[in-house]
């Protein structure tokens, strides 16, 4: 079984941080070392380990930690994708101080387009995992460029919203003391801001929070990435813990594909729970996708959860609705 990282700006030929931090993500969660790795703290390491993506990786290899095949640049994207079960997309530009994930939309965008016309033309099949903010946008482009290319598959499609779980879910042990490990807290909505919604009173093991606990909680929850940009001043955005949350999501797929059968996680996907066409909730994983909304998170909210949902649809929509448009302005290559 093959997976692809695509983690580079193609069409400039940077590199971009959030690669290395994806792979030695993976790499920490015993999944994979590459096999060129120097001492721990080198430098050349780490510039091996970016000249390694986008790499292709078969997961037998994975798991007995030999095999990293790499590509470099647009000409040699087509090969890097050629029988991919899984394609990870966190290529883009990070956010700066100051910067939404709104401001990034200009250049993302046009990579998240170019890049899922190539897997929907050497491996349309594939679980296609979007990272590349803003989220609440790349989702829908990447939807469109699908259907315009006659692929599209809305159970195999994913923006990946795991980030705001561990989030949570770091938050929330910490507050109540409780060993991170035991603590799931489900984050629906979307990737950005207001539309990132935990939902703390389905919180297992189920806790109590005060009212003020509540909305502390979820603001900082909403927040978090901004509090990354602004303290590390310019040097960067959250990459190391966006590039964890792409590796268990990257695990959880991986289990799914081998025919594991309580595989769930929280995603932005298309969606029927709400009146938009595309909301992150909690999924059952399987080998074709996506297998079943969860819908009981919804049921049952408090005054203050149902409230943020309804809030949080307008600027949703409106993202949703600023990706779709994009492509239709944008003729998808032959």
């Amino acid at each position: 079984m093959r997976f692809v990282v695509i983690g580079f700006y193609f069409l400039l030929g940077r590199f971009v941080e959030g690669s290395l931090d994806f792979l030695e993500a993976l790499r920490r969660r015993k999944l994979t070392t590459p096999p060129t790795q120097a001492p721990r703290n080198s430098r050349s390491a780490r510039w091996r380990h970016h000249r390694q993506l986008p790499c292709q990786l078969d997961r037998q290899s994975l798991l007995a930690t030999k095999l990293v095949l790499d590509f470099t640049g647009a000409s040699e994207l087509a090969e890097s994708l050629k029988g991919a079960k899984v394609v990870v997309i966190p290529a883009g530009v990070p956010r700066k101080p100051g910067m939404t994930r709104d401001d990034l939309f200009n250049i993302n965008a046009n990579i998240v387009k170019t890049l899922v016309e190539a897997v929907a033309d050497n491996c349309p099949d594939a679980f296609i995992h979007i990272i590349s903010n803003p989220v609440n946008s790349t989702v829908p482009i990447a939807a469109e460029v699908l259907k315009q290319k006659g692929v599209y598959d809305p159970k195999k499609l994913f923006g990946v919203t795991t980030l705001d779980v561990v989030r949570a879910n770091t938050f929330v042990a910490q507050k109540k003391n409780l060993k991170l490990i035991d603590v799931d807290v489900p984050v629906v909505g979307g990737h950005a801001g207001i539309t990132i919604l935990p939902l703390l009173s389905k919180t297992k093991p189920s806790v109590s929070f005060t009212d003020e606990e509540v909305e502390k909680l979820t603001v900082r929850i909403q927040n978090a990435g901004t509090e990354v940009v602004e303290a590390k001043a310019g040097a960067g955005s959250a990459t190391l813990s966006m590039a964890y949350a792409a590796a268990r999501f990257m695990e959880s797929s991986l289990r799914a594909l081998d025919g594991d059968g309580d595989v769930y996680e929280c995603a932005f996907v298309q969606s029927d729970l709400t009146d938009l066409p595309f909301f992150a909730s909690r999924v059952k994983l399987g080998k074709n996708g996506v297998e079943a909304l969860i819908s009981s998170d919804l049921q049952g909210l408090t005054e203050f959860e149902q409230k943020a949902l309804e809030a949080l649809k307008p600027e949703l929509k409106a993202s949703i609705e600023k990706g779709i448009a994009f492509v239709h302005k944008q003729p998808v290559a032959a």
